[in-house]
């Protein structure tokens, strides 16, 4: 058991990106644009597919929820770390601590779900084209985004609550720029296994189940496209899964960069480059990896592009 002086904590001061006065400004500008850029990209990626019936199909309605997703998760980090470098008492209340970790834990897990559903979309699609529509009909791909909502809520709840009740030192400096369930658990007086448990068992595997899926759905992919004569014909139907590929790749090689690292290799300032690569790089990126390779995309947001500079026209006028 952890000893220390125990005091009721009202608020925690966040670390968070270590710069000089110097680099204040040109940080702080970094991230805004890196934000607007996000929010831009991904709602344009929504309206895109709303508005075009040619991507009304299982593929870009879980992109649709994909990019959602990312919008609402990196506006649970970002807007509190730009207003944490222009301060000069960078602090959050318990409460406001606790909700942050709520909706983390939650679109984060959302996050894999999703990607879990649309290599699925990409199995299913080149393995058992036929079947396509009968087995993602509309109500299955309702189901398959329902659920994971209700699974993340249920984990994001279930950390919460045993993290909740436990009694905190009077040390209140989490070495992060938001609040992240295990540096706020270094930081408890009281015994943690309970905690660390949870996170091993249910957070891996919420983690590692829906990777193994997607791990599985591309043997299997692969299988399939091996059996094409042409490799012309090969590339090609390869190629629809290029860029959820790229998503997969970078959104996990940052989660394993944070997470399942050894301890002894551990390392704040990498925690904290690995995590803004999954909190603000990865839904930053996911635009433009969704749309520069797949010409439906292209065309769809060039068509809301030219309807939008019209309507604009039309007011101005």
């Amino acid at each position: 058991m952890r000893q220390g002086n125990q005091t009721t904590i009202t608020e925690f001061f966040l670390l968070g990106l270590t710069v000089g006065s110097e680099l204040q400004l040109p940080i702080f500008t970094l991230f805004l644009c890196m934000y607007l850029v996000t929010m831009v990209g991904n709602s344009l990626i929504i309206l895109a597919i709303i508005s075009d019936t040619h991507l009304h199909s299982p593929m870009y309605f879980f992109l649709a929820n994909l990019s959602f997703t990312d919008i609402c998760f990196t506006s649970t980090t970002v807007p509190k770390l730009l207003a944490d470098i222009q301060s000069q008492n960078p602090t959050i209340s318990f409460v406001g601590c606790l909700t942050q970790m709520y909706f983390f834990m939650l679109l984060v897990d959302l996050d894999n779900f999703l990607l879990a559903a649309m290599a699925y979309d990409r199995y299913i699609a080149i393995c058992h084209p036929l079947h396509y529509v009968a087995l993602l009909s509309p109500k299955r791909c309702a189901l398959l985004v329902m659920i994971p909502w209700v699974i993340s809520n249920l984990v994001s709840v279930l950390h919460l609550s045993f993290l909740s009740h436990l009694p905190f030192c009077d040390q209140r400096v989490v070495p992060h720029f938001f609040c992240d369930l295990e540096p706020i658990l270094k930081l408890a007086c009281s015994d943690t296994q309970i905690n660390t448990l949870l996170i091993l068992i249910i957070g891996g595997a919420v983690i590692f189940i829906p990777f193994s899926f997607i791990l599985v759905s591309y043997v299997l992919i692969g299988t399939a496209v091996l059996s094409v004569s042409s490799v012309k014909g090969k590339w090609k139907t390869f190629s629809t899964c290029g860029s959820h590929l790229s998503a997969v790749s970078l959104f996990y090689g940052s989660i394993v960069g944070v997470y399942f690292l050894p301890a002894s290799s551990y390392s704040a300032e990498r925690d904290k480059v690995a995590a803004i690569i999954y909190t603000v790089v990865t839904p930053m990126m996911n635009p433009f990896i969704y749309s520069l390779r797949n010409k439906d995309m292209k065309r769809a947001l060039r068509r809301l592009l030219s309807k939008k500079n019209f309507e604009l026209v039309n007011s101005a006028i």
